[in-house]
């Protein structure tokens, strides 16, 4: 079967696209369904024993130590509840430094001494799993030869039962480290940073006379952007099947200028996956909340409710591995590479954060009359100082090749980061930095002019999308981390600052108040000092104009615009120093997750520039060259019956064929260098010369597209897989 004939049948299978029957199951109501395939706290409750069940919520929701001696009770009543829904195998479910999600599965059976089987399933076994740990990306960690590695039951994050038609798995959530401790995934150092973090924010909360307050965590909300094509054309597409992206496509006659895709009617067949979707998240206790059309065509938007910053990130990953499975049962395939369409909006994965415990709520809630609320002025100063002073770090903690496509365009914030306050809040530190907030801007009333409708209220200030960190009323957006991504990362990142500037102030009212400063006035005289230092990382303007640009170099803010330029800040004197310091990663750790992001980076551009190559010289090329050879034919028919034809088409189209063949000799010769040992190096030379032989083999096929005939050209177009679903 020829390309173009394999790209028309798969525009033929879409538009002829019937649901398979018995996809569509009757859903539960959302209040039965929600949480049913989890290991809840009603159901410990239900099943364990009172003092084993005070014990496992005392770790989840107060931070203690976990008691090793109730693990055996803890795993029975699990397998239990496990194999009465079905459940034949368990797996811890980890996640290793290559971005996705790991997971070993073992049978609940065991044989018997009299040929039969029993079901087993000891504390030992819940609490402690054994992978492999050279396999996984360890930069240097470990050796190919010392293989051992260990999950460790994360009881804090719930075990829960994923479903298949042929039996279903109970999942236990883990960290997994190396046999010296040292952490393989993204799941142990977020831990390490939460714990960090609320040591220092205890101090905060004593300081402001709670006796005895909760521990606080971080929460997180991930707001998940994604696109959704017809799976036929998934797969007539090498570069999507292999690098999630297009590295081949014109751009079409119409695309998102129109802007009536955002917020637009959900299609019936996007919506149908998207409560099929819902039903399933649901059941695995995941908070879906939002669902809409985003900005480009083809492109939608999933957002949960806010959940402790660990549960959160389990659930995001989840979250990816639901959408997946459930598109394949709809015909469709999810892409969550952040740039898939080039010249179409990308997408991210806005990280809304914030801080609290059970006692005193919401750290970051300003309340109506902010000025009068010391403690939350230092806890959002405490985020404006950790921004400031770690911004490389924050930018680090977002880079990949596949972010690279997205950061800085139209649909995402620029590298610079910057915070956006608001008007109220900007106008309170401006009286801090002056000596003392005295008011605090209110709220509005919006008056439409109908008298059918409703007064309604305003808030007294604007918000931004342009800003990379910006305060949305009652929390912290970060807007930066791209779609692919886990979130643990960046919450990595910003639990760990967030020690630092927790631990500063407080150290910093600890002494003032020693020397005898009333309490308030040595807030106020932190509070000043740090506005003045560390104010210049507010900016409330258009991050998208050059003129941001500009000032943001006179401000002394770092414009770290690339992978590689901000991936160093990873091992800095300061950022080895900060995560050693509050015990979140030793030297080693973080040497191996920068040499790790680098050979990431590194293979990840290889990969596409061997896939630009072998698609422009089998599909491409050969398309165009049929085109050529019927062009030439009918120029010499013409002049057979002595007709003078036109040559421009032939013309055009062999000298852009005569480009792409010398594009195409280009990236070969430079997919054929030797590899440095240095990964730096590596990477670099990815960066500056992989991907320019991939653009200029891109732009003569791209070129070729709007010349070679429609029956001729072998790959799905981007009209057809944005606007045919």
């Amino acid at each position: 079967m020829s390309g173009s004939t394999a790209r028309l049948q798969a525009i033929d299978a879409v538009k002829g696209y019937q649901p398979p029957a018995g996809i569509f199951p009757t859903p539960g109501a959302p209040g039965e369904v929600f949480g049913q395939n989890v290991f809840t706290k009603t159901v410990m409750q239900a099943r364990l024993p009172k003092t084993v069940f005070k014990s496992v919520i005392a770790t989840i929701e107060h931070a203690q130590t976990l008691d090793p001696t109730i693990a055996d009770v803890v795993a029975s009543a699990m397998k239990d509840w496990a194999m009465e829904r079905g459940a034949t195998h368990y797996a811890h479910v980890f996640y290793p430094l290559t971005g996705l999600t790991a997971e070993k599965h073992d049978s609940f059976l065991e044989p018997g001494l009299d040929g039969s089987s029993i079901a087993e399933f000891a504390g030992k076994t819940l609490t402690q799993g054994e992978p492999d740990a050279s396999s996984f990306p360890n930069g240097g960690l470990r050796a190919t030869f010392e293989a051992r590695g260990y999950t460790g039951w994360d009881v804090t994050s719930p075990a829960y039962i994923l479903e298949n038609p042929n039996g279903n798995t109970l999942c236990i959530p883990t960290v997994f480290v190396s046999m010296t401790g040292e952490a393989l995934d993204h799941k142990t150092p977020l831990l390490r940073s939460q714990q960090a973090m609320a040591k220092q924010a205890d101090r905060i909360l004593h300081l402001f006379g709670h006796q005895k307050p909760d521990s606080v965590v971080s929460f997180a909300g991930a707001e998940q952007e994604y696109f959704l094509i017809d799976r036929s054309f998934f797969f007539s597409r090498p570069d999507l099947l292999n690098s999630g992206r297009t590295l081949f496509g014109a751009l079409p006659p119409k695309g998102q200028e129109f802007d009536d895709h955002y917020f637009g009617a959900i299609p019936d067949r996007v919506l149908a996956f998207m409560l099929d979707s819902e039903n399933e998240l649901f059941k695995l206790g995941i908070p879906a909340k939002t669902r809409h059309n985003e900005v480009a065509p083809g492109q939608f938007e999933l957002a949960p409710m806010f959940e402790r910053a660990n549960v959160a990130t389990d659930h995001q990953q989840l979250l990816m591995v639901t959408l997946k499975k459930v598109a394949l049962k709809h015909g469709m395939e999810v892409l969550f590479h952040e740039k898939p369409f080039a010249g179409i909006n990308g997408s991210g994965k806005h990280v809304n954060f914030s801080l609290g415990n059970t006692t005193e709520g919401n750290l970051l809630l300003p309340g109506d009359t902010p000025h009068e609320n010391a403690q939350f002025l230092v806890f959002c100063a405490a985020v404006i100082r950790a921004v400031h002073k770690y911004a490389g770090l924050l930018r680090a903690s977002v880079a990949s090749a596949t972010n690279d496509h997205r950061l800085g365009a139209n649909e995402a914030p620029p590298a610079i980061i910057s915070i956006f306050l608001g008007d109220q809040l900007t106008d309170v530190f401006d009286q801090v930095a002056k000596g003392g907030a005295t008011a605090s801007k209110e709220k509005g009333t919006l008056m439409i002019g109908v008298d059918t409708l409703p007064v309604l209220p305003t808030d007294p200030g604007d918000r931004n999308r342009t800003s990379p960190f910006a305060f949305t009323g009652n929390r912290f957006e970060f807007r930066a981390p791209g779609a692919l991504q886990s979130i643990a990362g960046p919450m990595v990142t910003i639990n760990t600052i967030l020690a630092e500037a927790l631990d500063h102030i407080a150290t910093e009212l600890d002494s003032l108040i020693a020397d005898g400063v009333e309490f308030n006035s040595a807030v106020q005289k932190v509070l000043e000092e740090i506005i003045t230092v560390h104010g210049t990382v507010v900016f409330n303007g258009d991050g998208y104009s050059d003129d941001w640009q500009i000032e943001a170099e006179a401000r002394g803010l770092p414009n770290l615009r690339t992978t590689l330029d901000a991936l160093p800040e990873l091992i800095t004197e300061e950022s080895l120093e900060l995560f050693s310091t509050y015990g979140v990663f030793n030297h080693r750790e973080m040497h191996s997750r920068y040499e790790i992001a680098l050979e990431h980076y590194a293979m990840s551009i290889e990969v596409e520039a061997k896939l630009t190559l072998e698609m422009a010289k089998t599909q491409i090329l050969p398309a165009a060259l049929r085109y050529q050879t019927e062009l030439a034919t009918n120029l010499a028919s013409s002049l057979a019956i002595g007709h003078e034809p036109d040559r421009s088409t032939f013309e055009e189209t062999s000298a852009t064929i005569t480009e792409l063949q010398a594009a195409i000799r280009a990236l070969t010769e430079d997919l054929a260098h030797d590899h440095p040992l240095d990964p730096m190096l590596e990477a670099r030379h990815a960066a500056d010369d992989h991907l320019p032989a991939m653009l200029a083999v891109r732009a003569a096929a791209d070129a070729l597209e709007g010349m070679v005939a429609d029956d001729l050209w072998p790959l799905p177009t981007y009209q057809e897989m944005l606007y045919i679903l």
